[in-house]
């Protein structure tokens, strides 16, 4: 599967929002208001959100088109509508 997605992007992406967590952990500690937290917590799952789409994106561009070329085209539409269904529940 490595082969569908853009590894160093999601890899810096992740380390972003480990950063992000990292913070706002700091941020409990130091008793920052419960606003500016709940900010940077919406701010990390958006970045998760990307990180979900980067991949679906792959998915799709690589393995789906390659599924459906030259696998069984049903079980990959399939699969790919479950992968989608994976990615919606995120929100």
């Amino acid at each position: 599967m490595r082969q569908c997605m853009d590894v160093p992007n999601i890899q810096l992406r992740i380390k972003k929002i480990q950063g992000q967590l990292n913070a706002i952990s700091k941020m409990i500690e130091e008793d920052v208001p419960c606003e500016d937290i709940l900010i940077q917590i919406n701010a990390a799952k958006s970045a998760m959100h990307k990180v979900g789409k980067v991949v679906l994106e792959g998915h799709l561009h690589h393995c789906v088109k390659d599924g459906i070329e030259h696998g069984d085209a049903e079980k990959t539409i399939e699969d790919f509508s479950k992968a989608i269904d994976y990615f919606t529940r995120m929100g």
